[in-house]
């Protein structure tokens, strides 16, 4: 007896130390700021309660049978040679088939319906930021504007953001919880997001995939401002800098290993940076990469690597090559 009064309050501590650990969780996901956020916490939602409908008759099952047929329970129908009930087998069959389907049925709508690749309908101009996750840090460029920043992105509430993204390094994954989506970043290829904030604030961005020692560093933040004004304003903000990424020199310097990298803002960009930056491992370029793309002429190589990258994607994989 004793023995079970001690399980008894071991079980109680852990449940309590658990709700004290969950209580302290940020549950981003479930608080989003975007269009795409909704969706993604609507489609949560919706496969949790599907699957409740298996889980939560399970455990009542699990409380009858262990009542009913307790030791104690003198009442109980002995039967030692009860095997088989075709109704047990139509509900067992019946109910999982029928989640089954209406997950697919759901799956599969708004598979097509969130595709990262699909622009937002939208009677507004979107913002263009390319991206390229360097070891451990997050480069930017507005080839609209004509600058760069690290590790910091701002966009006004209420316009969609087209995000071209790429890697000068290993694959991560880019991601902003509370605007919804996620998707890699990976060397010589291009994959798009598209996102839009419905509320302005500040969001945390990040890699969701390990890539090294600076892995736990690779964040950022995503700044929605109240109006396009606020956006114009920082962008100015941004020009002001007296840093520039004009050559691959300067770019090279930035892509070296750095942990915890602060945020920089850089006043001007290389013309076709990004371009570049994805040309540099494609093998069959030509012309010496990215410095033949610089030395002979942008237009022609550009179109050819726009070309091959069509021409490589897989169908519905969310990767440009």
């Amino acid at each position: 007896m004793r023995l079970m009064k001690y399980k008894k309050t071991i079980g109680l501590s852990s449940l309590f130390a658990a709700t004290l650990m969950l209580s302290g969780c940020d549950m981003v996901l479930m608080n989003p700021k975007g269009a795409i956020g909704v969706e993604q916490k609507t489609l949560i939602l919706t496969a949790f309660g599907l699957m409740l409908i298996v889980v939560i008759p399970a455990i009542v099952m699990a409380i009858i049978f262990a009542l009913r047929y307790r030791e104690a329970n003198k009442s109980a129908t002995y039967r030692p040679n009860w095997a088989h009930s075709n109704k047990i087998e139509l509900v067992v069959w019946t109910v999982p088939i029928l989640i089954i389907i209406t997950l697919a049925t759901i799956t599969w709508k708004t598979t097509h319906e969130l595709d990262p690749y699909k622009p937002l309908d939208s009677d507004v101009k979107p913002v263009t930021i390319e991206v390229i996750s360097l070891d451990w840090k997050w480069l930017f460029i507005y080839p609209e504007q004509g600058i760069a920043t690290v590790n910091e992105i701002v966009f006004p509430k209420d316009v969609p953001i087209n995000f071209k993204i790429t890697s000068d390094s290993v694959m991560n994954s880019f991601f902003i919880p509370q605007l919804g989506g996620q998707i890699y970043a990976m060397a010589g290829m291009q994959t798009k997001l598209h996102l839009i904030a419905n509320s302005a604030g500040k969001y945390n961005g990040f890699s969701a995939s390990y890539s090294g020692h600076g892995f736990s560093g690779m964040k950022f933040t995503a700044t929605a401002t109240e109006d396009r004004a606020g956006f114009d304003e920082w962008v100015q903000k941004v020009k002001a800098s007296p840093k520039t990424l004009d050559t691959v020199q300067t770019f090279n310097e930035l892509a070296k290993p750095s942990q915890n990298n602060p945020v920089e803002y850089f006043s001007s960009v290389k013309p076709q940076l990004f371009q570049e930056t994805i040309a540099k491992f494609m093998g069959d370029m030509g012309h010496g990469g990215m410095h033949g793309m610089a030395n002979h002429g942008k237009t022609e190589h550009g179109e050819a690597a726009d070309h091959n990258m069509n021409m490589s994607q897989p169908a519905h994989s969310g990767v440009e090559e």
